[in-house]
């Protein structure tokens, strides 16, 4: 396999395990947990990194939750984490994080003294996290930091809203009401602006990424108790150095685009 294959490498297998979830015995019920979890890690280590700490090698670590009997939850936080950062372009969609690092490990043995590869230290940190729980909702950030040598490395946030009770990921459909896309974008448009602190009228062509220098909301969004939070990774709109771009939009602003009856009822007043 020829190194400019891939995005990066990977490396030993140790699993473990820690932190049974527990319930946050908030007043209010919202954040209260109410799915048992554990917190599981895979930390891989290369062959040649010997005695030397994490810091001085080749290290990668993958932390996420285990849900108790949630086999559907529990795949789509795996496969979330395997697409985050890819060992190899060649390898399809999975949920085996095991299989990931296996692939790692081989890719690095053959690829190690490599002149573009020898004494570089690659790095690939990456967490599924609980954010907070209701009994309609579960929301975990997936995100992860990776380094592979060249002149910085990349930082990706994705966000994941578990519907409790259908048992199914919470896609803007499941919760806004249909043709709700142009109204959304005006909306969420307005308060980029704002944020921005750009014109209404003013051009996106010098300082963004936006197709067509017309600005377009992404799917990568949480559900808060606040509103839909959105968030753009680096070089999605911006240039690296100006890092994740994040935009929250107030249910107040989008009420008439709301369904009833979905995971962010509870929020709403």
């Amino acid at each position: 396999m020829k190194l400019q294959h891939l995005p990066f490498l990977l490396v030993v297998l140790l699993m473990g395990a820690c932190n049974w979830g527990k319930p946050n015995n908030s007043p209010n019920g919202i954040n209260k947990d109410t799915l048992a979890y554990v917190y599981q890690t895979v930390k891989q280590r290369a062959s040649d990194c010997g005695d030397k700490p994490d810091s001085g090698c080749t290290v990668a670590i993958v932390k996420f939750p285990a849900f108790n009997n949630k086999t559907l939850l529990n795949d789509s936080v795996k496969n979330r984490l395997f697409n985050l950062f890819w060992v190899d372009s060649t390898m399809e969609a999975d949920t085996d994080l095991q299989k990931y690092a296996h692939e790692f490990v081989s890719v690095y043995d053959q690829n190690k003294n490599d002149p573009s590869v020898k004494g570089k230290i690659f790095t690939i940190n990456s967490s599924a996290k609980v954010l907070r729980q209701d009994s309609s909702l579960t929301t975990l950030e997936i995100g992860g930091y990776m380094f592979q040598g060249g002149a910085h490395g990349a930082t990706v946030t994705e966000f994941l809203n578990w519907d409790t009770k259908a048992n199914k990921s919470i896609a803007l459909s499941d919760i806004l009401v249909k043709d709700y896309k142009d109204k959304l974008n005006a909306v969420a448009d307005t308060i980029f602006r704002h944020d921005e602190k750009l014109s209404m009228d003013a051009s996106l062509a010098q300082d963004y990424f936006f197709k067509d220098n017309q600005f377009a909301l992404n799917n990568n969004f949480s559900v808060t108790p606040l509103g839909l939070r959105f968030l753009y990774n680096q070089y999605e709109i911006k240039p690296y150095s100006a890092g994740q771009t994040v935009l929250l939009i107030p249910y107040a602003k989008i009420k008439s685009l709301l369904l009833p009856h979905t995971v962010v009822s509870q929020y709403i007043k």
